[in-house]
């Protein structure tokens, strides 16, 4: 099915798109455009929405918008906004009055007409989906990066060639309730988060499964060995399984092996490249690249795998280098929303940084972050939503008695910050890896890492 076939489908529907943001405005226009009937909706109101809405109306949009956006839903087709889940009381009452709930990533699933790669996983998704991205590139394919990264795709498919590669990020959100196909499935690890969101941790980890359960037995689903979750997705898996591994041989996938990252074909076991020539830092980067050697075997080759982990610098927001002022070292992980994420960057520093924490409540306990924080951290500046909590977590654990950990709760963000970067003498390292979200005082992490870059660039 081609775009224009897909949208004359819906030409005698009415229809609903639940959120003008990122990836649903493209969208809106595109089916307005198409002569479709469409009623837009947001908890924003027309004056906050701004030009994006007077361009809308523009076009012929009907509007629902403020507190009430959600009531009386009742079009043929509703496309959900990622962070609306499917089992809202809304969306449900529709769907019970015969309503489709779609959304712009499922309509790109069902016409994009080239291979796809889709992962996803709690940490490192975005990381291992550029990375591959890169790897393709390299190879010499024409490369489509989309989902929860880049720009939406369903508008791009009248350019996509059936030689291309789509390469998708796909979060919790996205992938709740939803159905997909794609040739290569990631799931990078698995960890409590968004719980503010989800029923419970169940219903997180069956939403991850979303990503392959369309999968057919000439389909690959790529899992990450050392995790405790993989096995549960295994025994779902209809398609073939590629493994990848730091810590322990696999039969099919990759793995490392005396310091080198090795690709194993079928028991045939063959060094790609040392680990020490990856450019990114961490252990947790050397895990992104063997899921994402895996995810490429049979399209790319060693060199290209091998160009892009010498070559490659990393993702904004993701133990970014900011700048180095009086002999201090500045590093921007503002990705870091989860304690997981925070725990991988304290484990990427070479010593024992001074750390910036805390942010929006996902309602995800900080027990084990209490422990890594008094493990290596040198001092703790706290500040948004969780800074109480992760004080107690780190107050807590029973390492803090012995660490010496000097740890300040400062309410502003910049006041932190700046407070932060005052203590700091040369020879330090100041991360920042809130290990939460960011919704408590930012709209979502870029925003929260560019402001704090702003702080660190306009140091005197």
């Amino acid at each position: 099915m081609t775009l224009d076939e897909y949208i004359s489908s819906l030409k005698d529907k009415t229809i609903a798109v639940i959120g003008i943001g990122v990836s649903n405005a493209p969208l809106i226009e595109l089916l307005l455009k198409s002569g479709c009937s469409v009623t837009a909706c947001d908890k924003r109101s027309f004056e906050e929405l701004g030009e994006e809405a007077e361009l809308l109306k523009s076009l012929g949009a009907s509007f629902k918008l403020g507190v009430d956006y959600l009531e009386g839903l009742d079009q043929d087709i509703i496309f959900r906004t990622p962070g609306l889940m499917p089992f809202d009381e809304h969306l449900l009452a529709a769907k019970a009055r015969g309503s489709v709930i779609t959304s712009e990533m499922e309509a790109f699933f069902s016409i994009c007409p080239c291979k796809i790669i889709a992962v996803t996983g709690s940490d490192g998704k975005t990381t291992t989906t550029t990375i591959i991205s890169e790897i393709l590139k390299a190879a010499g394919y024409r490369v489509h990066l989309g989902g929860n990264i880049g720009h939406p795709l369903l508008c791009d498919t009248p350019d996509i060639h059936p030689d291309d590669i789509a390469v998708l990020e796909l979060s919790s959100f996205q992938l709740h309730s939803m159905r997909c196909h794609p040739d290569v499935a990631v799931i990078t690890n698995l960890s409590p988060n968004h719980l503010d969101k989800h029923r419970d941790f169940q219903d997180y980890i069956d939403a991850k499964r979303a990503i392959y359960s369309a999968q057919s037995e000439n389909d690959t689903l790529v899992l990450n060995l050392d995790d405790e979750h993989s096995a549960y997705y295994r025994s779902f898996a209809k398609g073939k399984i590629s493994w990848f591994s730091d810590k322990q041989p696999v039969t099919h996938g990759t793995m490392c092996k005396s310091g080198m990252l090795c690709r194993v074909v079928d028991g045939a076991c063959h060094e790609i490249m040392p680990v020490s020539e990856i450019k990114l830092p961490g252990e947790h980067n050397v895990l992104n690249y063997l899921a994402a050697f895996a995810a490429v075997e049979g399209l790319a080759d060693d060199d290209a795998c091998r160009s892009v982990a010498r070559g490659f610098g990393g993702v904004e927001h993701r133990l970014e280098f900011v700048r180095e002022l009086r002999g201090v070292t500045y590093i921007n992980d503002s990705i870091g929303s989860s304690p997981t994420r925070t725990i991988n960057g304290l484990h990427a520093m070479k010593k024992r940084p001074i750390v910036i924490a805390g942010g929006y409540d996902k309602h995800i306990p900080f027990d084990g972050l209490g422990d890594e924080l008094c493990r290596m951290a040198k001092r703790v500046y706290l500040t948004g939503a969780t800074a109480e909590k992760i004080r107690a977590a780190i107050i807590g654990s029973s390492l803090y008695a012995d660490s010496g950990l000097e740890v300040k709760m400062i309410d502003e963000f910049d006041d932190c910050v700046l407070a932060a970067a005052n203590a700091a003498e040369a020879g330090d390292i100041v991360l920042f890896s809130p290990a939460c979200a960011s919704f408590d005082r930012f709209k979502n992490f870029e925003e929260r890492g560019k402001h704090f870059k702003k702080l660190i660039t306009e140091l005197k």
